[in-house]
């Protein structure tokens, strides 16, 4: 019979053993250990927080000690009230920090809702950390992001724990409401010259003495930015007197004694938003409210003087002089009339017209493009200055995480950990006495809570100007007019640094932080 002859066909029906390849098992490290951080939400109250805080601490140095295999990093805590949005949680934003830099592979956390009550904010934090190769291991809800159905899970339970969230803020501003039309509500805040004590507000004797002395001088003829101006020389403070703040003493209806509610509200979306009460909103008007610190009559002849000025007001053709610089040459401008109309005109210009091109500019043109620029910034420019802040932290944070004092202190922060987990393993083992174990934790607690506010406070105190410019200009547009129908002289000294005459046809609005902004000359002449 002649030799089979075989096809590939046929090789593929041919039964053949399996190939196969054989890896060598390896020992596992046993002495890797896992570096744990644990993050947690205490109260609000200050000497409620510190015992929270304590009490947490304990937990979690105790549970993580009990795991030869895990070692401590730290314990980041915020106020519980801060829940709905991650941007206001400091020691949140810290930990995902320390994450990024690779300081910490897993996360314990209480429950979802001490996480995070807004379900994005949620999940890209996990996903984030998840990218990173660190998994959040959430107690109550026994959940585990390392395993595959845990996002799964986060998402139903964080859809939930928003969901309860979203109740209680309603329900918070339902009850809130109701006291404010009893007449039962006062404040959450204390203004200038009181403090709230047992939800009263008291007059601070000192204080009020300045408050006194503002209305009186505004009777008198000064103007807001004067008496700003006199305060700073004479009274310095943590934050500068400035007009706004004159302005919001002189028309706040307390300092007489009386109330009117719901000036802000806060809306139905989440997280929820404070916006400023322009008629959205019912507001109470609430007669005898705390004590007043200047009477009724002076308060009200305050008032109508406001109203006088507001009115008068006119601009000061000469409050461009030192404001106004040609984008061409770098020369000055200086004003002239012609006809009646004011003009500014780049001198270069004016002493030889061939040096420079930049030609004369109505002065009514220089009025209407700002109230242009205001209009923009007003309406669309938070979400620039917002981002701007949130670059300029970004590069301050990075800046302050190589401060000496700050190492210094992440050092000292570390080295008070690593001994109140030591503490807890001897507690534990049985070879410290319970009192003693107490009295010891108790103080390394508070040790360690107060490094961690003398590291806040530093990181407060190394605040770049421009960020804190930023937050001027925020809050100056935020009390401004939703439209400016004629050009307030004050209200563009506390906006803008410089304008810029880029060309015939365009003007550059450099802001009091620095941004610059383009806006156009719609001349009517040239």
């Amino acid at each position: 019979m002649a030799d089979e002859k075989w096809t590939d066909g046929n090789l593929a029906l041919q039964k053949k053993a399996p190939h196969v390849i054989t890896i060598e098992a390896t020992e596992i490290p046993q002495d890797i250990q896992l570096r744990v951080a644990a993050y947690a939400r205490v109260s609000t109250s200050s000497e409620d927080q510190l015992n929270s805080f304590a009490a947490q601490s304990k937990y979690y140095t105790t549970l993580i000690s009990s795991n030869e295999n895990w070692k401590m990093v730290d314990l980041y805590a915020d106020e519980g009230i801060t829940g709905t949005s991650a941007e206001k949680r400091g020691d949140f934003q810290r930990l995902m920090a320390d994450c990024r830099r690779g300081l910490v592979d897993r996360v314990l956390v209480k429950s979802i809702s001490r996480f995070a009550r807004n379900t994005k904010e949620c999940l890209e934090a996990i996903r984030e950390l998840k990218s990173l190769g660190i998994s959040v291991c959430f107690e109550k809800e026994h959940i585990d992001t390392a395993t595959l159905s845990g996002e799964m899970i986060t998402t139903i339970f964080a859809s939930i724990a928003q969901g309860e969230s979203e109740s209680t803020s309603r329900n918070m501003r339902l009850g809130l409401k109701m006291r404010m039309m009893n007449g039962e509500f006062n404040t959450c805040f204390a203004p200038y010259g009181y403090r709230l004590e047992n939800h009263k507000l008291t007059i601070i004797p000192e204080e009020a003495s300045v408050v006194q002395r503002i209305f009186s001088e505004y009777l008198n003829g000064k103007t807001s930015r004067t008496i700003a101006r006199e305060l700073n020389a004479e009274r310095p403070r943590n934050r500068p007197w400035r007009r706004e703040l004159i302005e919001y003493i002189l028309k706040n209806e307390r300092y007489a004694g009386n109330a009117l509610l719901q000036k802000r509200y806060s809306t139905d979306t989440f997280p929820p938003q404070q916006k400023r009460n322009k008629g959205e909103r019912e507001m109470y008007f609430v007669q005898n409210s705390n004590d007043a610190i200047v009477d009724l009559e002076i308060f009200e002849r305050v008032q109508r003087l406001r109203a006088r000025r507001e009115v008068q007001r006119v601009a000061n053709p000469r409050f461009f002089s030192n404001k106004m610089r040609c984008g061409a040459c770098g020369s000055t401008f200086r004003t002239k009339i012609q006809n009646g109309k004011i003009y500014w005109s780049c001198r270069t210009h004016e002493e030889n017209a061939s040096d420079c091109i930049i030609t004369q500019i109505p002065e009514v043109e220089i009025q209407n493009a700002f109230l242009r620029l205001y209009y923009k910034l007003k309406h669309h420019g938070n979400g620039i200055l917002s981002e701007m802040m949130k670059s300029l932290q970004i590069i301050r944070n990075r800046r302050m995480l190589w401060s000496a004092d700050i190492i210094e202190l992440n050092k000292k922060i570390s080295t008070l950990s690593s001994q109140n987990q030591v503490l807890a393993t001897l507690k534990q083992q049985g070879l410290i006495d319970p009192d003693i174990f107490i009295s010891q934790s108790n103080e390394l607690t508070k040790q360690l809570r107060d490094a961690k506010l003398s590291k806040e406070r530093l990181l407060a105190a190394d605040s770049d100007n421009t960020i804190d410019l930023t937050k001027e200009l925020m809050e100056i547009l935020d009390a401004g007019p939703d439209i400016l129908n004629n050009f307030d002289e004050e209200l563009f000294g506390d906006l803008i640094d410089m304008v810029i005459v880029d060309s015939n046809e365009q003007l550059r609005f450099r802001l009091k932080n620095g941004l610059e902004l383009v806006e156009t000359i719609e001349r009517t002449i040239r």
